[in-house]
């Protein structure tokens, strides 16, 4: 009887069959791939002891502030105090005069003027007399002016009472003017000129005379007050 024939073993049984190499070298493959990427993953993206490099970091972005309008000062003539001073017209209202550009017969712009209040039949100064305090043998009493023209102006106050004598007249916080006494009376000429729309205070002393003037004067121009 023939025994039937045993496969080939080891290196024999290989070189037979092909197939078993191939599929070996794919396993194999396989695993490096594997090996290869697990490797990839767990490599650091920088080496040990590297420093990444620093980001730029954006600056605070400051609102660009908005600047408030402040209203400019008023000038104050020299020399005139808080209560002798005023505002100028434009912000008083006190009709001064004002200048706007028309057009002429020339085609040439030309400036126009309003009239103002003084030319309008109001004196150029104006004058309110009172008593500012009683006592014992005299008072004190007080002039009170407003220039109603469109300039500067100084001003002359007479005032005139029966019998008495003046002490002393002053204006408060402003160089003092000229006093010319009379019998009865005096005159003040001013020290100092009054802005248009301005206004200023004339006080004096008198000693035995009535508080009521006789007569009361601004530049000619009778006060009111009394």
């Amino acid at each position: 009887m023939r025994r039937s024939p045993r496969p080939p073993h080891g290196p024999a049984a290989i070189a037979s069959s092909p197939w078993i190499v191939v599929g070996a070298g794919v396993v194999v493959m396989v695993v490096l791939l594997f090996v290869a990427l697990g490797a990839y993953r767990g490599r650091s993206p920088a080496p040990d002891g590297a420093r990444l490099p620093a980001l730029p970091v954006p600056s605070a972005v400051v609102a660009p502030s908005v600047p408030t309008s402040v209203p400019s000062p008023v000038p104050v003539l020299p020399g005139l105090s808080g209560r002798a001073s005023g505002l100028p017209p434009s912000a008083t209202g006190s009709g001064s005069p004002s200048v706007g550009p028309t057009v002429g017969a020339t085609g040439r712009p030309t400036a126009t003027r309003s009239p103002s209040r003084a030319a309008q039949g109001q004196p150029a100064m104006s004058g309110r007399y009172r008593v500012v305090q009683s006592f014992d043998g005299g008072f004190i009493g007080e002039v009170a002016m407003v220039n109603a023209s469109a300039r500067s102006r100084g001003w002359t106050v007479r005032l005139e009472f029966s019998g008495g004598r003046l002490v002393t007249a002053w204006v408060e916080g402003v160089p003092q003017g000229t006093i010319r006494q009379f019998d009865g009376g005096f005159t003040y000429v001013s020290g100092v000129e009054v802005s248009p729309g301005g206004s200023v205070s004339l006080r004096f002393h008198m000693e035995r005379a009535s508080s009521a003037p006789r007569d009361c004067t601004v530049d000619g121009v009778r006060c009111t007050g009394f």
